[in-house]
């Protein structure tokens, strides 16, 4: 992504360096997050327009603690350290960092001194920020100013507009400090000298040219899977190498309802693509039939993926690439990833066989999965397609407690439809994270008409998150829950029954299995 103006992160391990990189992105300014202790030519070679520092659980005196590399100050580019990040950096200019005695962790307000600093101009005197620390800056190397003190009069700022050096004690990534944004914002514009050039039409441009250079005259095969990464990667290919990409939709069975018809629609239909779909739902079925435990459904899901796959791609001779919609959270999460050039395995397909020497194609590695989202807006992408749910892997078998039957997918997905259709039409389901039915493995007595029915039990889960570590179940509005149990008690066969999931991440996952 050199084309682009870049600010390199350096991960010193805290939770929010994920988070510093969104919101610098959020300002049209590519972000690059990269261990502390990275090779320096890869720092070179990006030609940064400035460096942050993210936060991190180590003091500095820890033996063995993460040291601030030398090319950090001989980049002679303006850095940015936060947290952890400043007291390194006011260490290594001569400063001194002390072990914390009163620590400050949460809400807290910081003061003002230096209003005339880039950093600070035009913001109020005391501002609203998150603390999280426990050593501080007692020493101020020479040079830089105090800019900010907290309301203990700890050094919560430091700066050098000269030199374009800056800390802050605070995080201004995180939403609790509110012109953490505004901070930001003076970092990269008024300091670093962006112009806002990562923008959703900017990086089709550049995809597109960089699959036109990978693919060449050769073809392409992609697991669809009718989610919205493997939506845009395919159209992003499809756009820069036509017909020299064959997509396969495997149809397990387990899918949400119309979701095959909706694949075919989109892609094969209105976008021309080539596309084989597959039916494999009798196969899928007959492996699971019996089976309950959630871990022995998935080996088996994904045995029969990965079989079924490699037949549909190996009739497609000519096949040299395997296009993959692994995102940037994936390649940062997996060292392995970030260097990996042939497939062996990998989450969107299961793992295929390592005989299936094919290239990856993997042009969203450097997006998150918001910014997958505006790029399959400016692709035109369908508005539902784009904004749809995490969907896993497995399908509805994990959300199907118990054995997994046809009859038992069909009244799943039934009341799982009819929960998403009154979510889109209340205008709830882009605020909500992932909602879905589960159909629980138990019975229930009720009463319909004048008799008796001893029938199924579905539950409704929607959660908000930011970052799917740690969810809270959504606060529905008691008439649209109401809608949606009516609806599926009345149009959904041997369904009786209908309750709402409120258990928060912790202690309960997101998914039931």
């Amino acid at each position: 992504m050199s084309s682009y103006e870049t600010i390199v992160i350096l991960d010193y391990g805290s939770q929010y360096t994920q988070l510093i990189a969104r919101r610098v992105r959020e300002q049209h300014v590519y972000a690059e997050i990269l261990p502390w202790d990275v090779d320096p030519a890869r720092v070179a070679a990006l030609s940064p327009a400035g460096i942050i520092l993210s936060g991190g659980p180590n003091s500095v005196y820890d033996e063995g603690a993460p040291t601030l590399p030398e090319i950090v100050i001989e980049a002679k580019v303006p850095v940015l350290g936060i947290c952890y990040g400043m007291q390194l950096l006011a260490q290594r200019l001569g400063g001194q960092v002390a072990r914390g005695t009163a620590r400050e962790y949460g809400p807290a307000k910081v003061h003002i001194e230096r209003q005339d600093a880039l950093l600070f101009g035009g913001l109020a005197d005391t501002l609203a920020v998150w603390m999280s620390h426990g050593d501080r800056v007692v020493a101020v190397p020479d040079g830089l100013a105090v800019l900010a003190r907290s309301e203990n009069g700890i050094v919560a700022a430091i700066g050098d507009d000269v030199r374009r050096l800056y800390g802050t004690q605070f995080h201004p990534e995180v939403h609790h400090t509110p012109q953490g944004v505004e901070i930001l914002h003076r970092f990269l514009y008024d300091i670093c000298g962006c112009q806002g050039s990562w923008t959703p039409g900017a990086f089709i441009e550049q995809a597109v040219a960089d699959i036109r250079a990978q693919v060449g005259d050769g073809h392409v095969v992609l697991g669809l899977s009718g989610g919205v990464d493997s939506a845009v990667v395919a159209t992003l290919i499809h756009r820069a190498v036509g017909d020299q990409l064959t997509c396969i939709f495997v149809d397990t069975g387990l899918m949400r309802r119309d979701e095959g018809h909706q694949v075919a629609e989109t892609f094969n239909e209105a976008l021309g693509m080539r596309l084989v779909m597959v039916d494999a739902s009798t196969r899928f079925l007959a492996a699971l039939a019996g089976v309950v435990d959630p871990e022995e459904k998935r080996r088996i899901i994904g045995e029969q993926f990965i079989r079924v796959f490699e037949a549909e791609a190996r009739r497609l001779n000519d096949a040299k690439f395997l296009g993959q919609g692994t995102i940037y959270p994936d390649v940062i999460e997996s060292a392995g990833s970030a260097t990996a050039h042939r497939i062996k395995s990998h989450h969107n397909v299961g793992g295929l066989p390592e005989d299936m020497d094919l290239r990856l194609v993997e042009p969203l590695r450097s997006l998150f999965k918001d910014e997958v989202r505006q790029v399959g807006l400016a692709l035109g992408l369908p508005e539902k397609l784009v904004w749809r749910h995490p969907f896993p892997g497995p399908g509805l078998a994990v959300r199907i407690l118990g054995e997994v039957t046809r009859e038992r997918v069909a009244t799943l997905q039934a009341a799982d439809a009819i929960f998403l259709d009154e979510l889109w039409d209340a205008g709830l389901y882009r605020g909500i994270a992932q909602a879905f039915a589960v159909l629980l493995p138990v019975r229930s007595v009720g009463v319909m008409g004048d008799g008796r029915t001893y029938a199924n039990v579905v539950s409704l889960r929607a959660v908000t998150t930011e970052d799917f570590m740690t969810a809270d179940w959504a606060r529905l509005p008691y008439e649209l829950l109401g809608r949606v149990a009516n609806r599926i008690v009345n149009e959904v066969a041997d369904v009786n029954r209908v309750v709402y999931d409120v258990s928060s991440k912790p202690p309960a996952t997101i998914e039931w299995e």
